[in-house]
């Protein structure tokens, strides 16, 4: 996945804070993102006023965590792989790794039937589905460490091309031995 310059933004962004030039208006908490000025989160009237015409991406809120719908995102950037989730009626995923629940037992055995387990790659959440990454933050990470590991395969795989010639040959305890018996030169008379 290619990062867009915007993204590390978006997944640093705190979101949810009252707007300090809209503090006495409705609708003033800052729950948007600018995907061109990609610098902090703004309020309903400043996208009016500054982005109205730039792409922007709503944040939601789900139990304490910042969401994104689907339908928002998914032109802007590849989400494959991020459960996903309905809430209130609405396909979305969340920015950030959350933590696991207190009670979660990874991988512990239980009194009910045996089923499949997925789990994020990342940060190791139960997910519900076949997925890869519990939330684009851990996809972006996830991608990091793989992109991370291929280069250095990719280096160890060169530096072994480099020194493949420059080994003197190794000979085994047959190589030196003298094949037959020497034939050496006639005397001449």
């Amino acid at each position: 996945m290619e990062e867009p310059k915007w993204l590390e933004g978006l997944l640093r962004t705190n979101f949810f804070s009252i707007c300090p030039r809209h503090r006495e208006t409705p609708r003033n908490e800052c729950n948007m993102f600018c995907l061109s000025c990609q610098n902090a989160a703004f309020c309903f009237y400043c996208r009016s006023s500054f982005h109205f015409d730039h792409p922007v991406l709503q944040i939601r809120r789900s139990s304490y965590h910042d969401v994104v719908r689907v339908s928002e995102i998914e032109n802007a950037l590849d989400i494959r792989g991020v459960q996903t989730y309905v809430i209130n009626s609405a396909r979305v995923l969340f920015l950030n790794e959350r933590p696991q629940p207190k009670n979660s037992s990874h991988g512990a055995a239980s009194s009910t039937p045996k089923t499949m387990s997925y789990f994020c790659e990342t940060c190791c959440r139960t997910l519900l589905d076949p997925f890869r990454f519990c939330s684009l933050g851990c996809k972006v990470e996830g991608m990091r460490k793989n992109k991370e590991e291929e280069e250095e395969r990719l280096r160890k795989e060169r530096q072994q091309e480099t020194h493949k010639g420059t080994h003197p040959p190794t000979h085994t305890s047959n190589s030196r031995r003298r094949k037959g018996i020497p034939h050496r030169a006639p005397f001449a008379s």
